[in-house]
């Protein structure tokens, strides 16, 4: 897990802000406190059915539509940043977080974070070149993850004896 960057309000206060800012003001409500806590106490990457799951498990009472129409406003207000990849859309923090990678497996769906100097330089230096101002970037690696590696590996060796 790559270290948080300190923020000056917390993703609470950051949200409830973000609503009162819009045209039509919206009230921040207890599901959508629930969410934001619930979301910000722990760094994974999830898709909105697995947070659904989730939470219900933990014994929060949030709908369904709660859970999507919420998580569009975080992206919205750069609390979130949602991943596509393939059919799913899986969301992972923005605020607070450094600008990093992914590595994907498209076998076991594993997002493995990383950071390097050669590719910031690569987005800066591109972006120079063009006279472009970058707001946010996403580099996505698919491929297999050492664990299934070694499970198709160990595999094959069985399918010789």
């Amino acid at each position: 897990m790559l270290p948080a960057v300190e923020v000056s309000q917390s993703p609470e206060d950051k949200f409830r802000e973000y609503l009162a800012s819009r045209p039509r003001a919206r009230r921040f409500t207890g599901p959508q406190r629930d969410m934001v806590r619930y979301i910000f106490q722990k760094h994974n990457h999830f898709d909105a059915d697995n947070l659904f799951d989730e939470m219900k498990a933990a014994g929060l009472d949030v709908s369904r539509a709660t859970v999507y129409r919420t998580l569009n406003k975080l992206v919205d207000a750069g609390l979130l940043r949602s991943i596509d990849i393939g059919p799913r859309k899986y969301y992972e923090h923005d605020y607070g977080y450094p600008q990093h990678e992914h590595l994907y497996c498209v076998n076991c769906h594993k997002m493995i974070e990383f950071q390097h100097p050669a590719v910031e330089a690569v987005v800066r230096d591109v972006s120079q070149q063009h006279n472009f101002v970058v707001q946010g970037h996403s580099f996505i690696i698919r491929g297999t993850c050492a664990d299934c590696n070694r499970a198709k590996m160990t595999k094959r060796r069985l399918d010789l004896v």
